[in-house]
């Protein structure tokens, strides 16, 4: 039912600034659904990075608050992560996941 994309491999530099886009296809970007982010750093569990499901509702956790934000491009289905003042401790790698409802009709009998 649904489908993201991701793109491949990003460089950045410690201080700079990335954005990662999550296109979904089955489903509206801009308030269809949870899209969820994750990271995960080599030797480390994953960590949970917060949730986008509009503009006025998203959410970030704690520890990432004042680095991480969420937005979308209703126009290209896409969500997208800004991280801010990147550093080594930020190195993972990101994942989206947005849920998957599926609703089937009833049928007539």
């Amino acid at each position: 039912c649904i489908k993201r994309d991701q793109p491949p491999v990003k460089v950045v530099k410690p201080g700079e600034t990335f954005t990662i886009s999550c296109k979904i296809t089955g489903y509206s970007a801009s308030g269809g659904g949870y899209t969820n982010w994750i990271r995960h750093s080599s030797g480390k569990p994953m960590e949970w990075i917060g949730y986008f499901y509009s503009s006025s509702s998203n959410r970030v956790t704690d520890s990432l608050k004042n680095k991480i934000s969420f937005s979308s491009e209703s126009s290209s289905n896409t969500v997208i992560l800004t991280e801010r003042d990147f550093n080594s401790e930020d190195t993972a790698v990101y994942y989206c996941a947005h849920d998957t409802l599926c609703h089937k009709l009833p049928q007539n009998l």
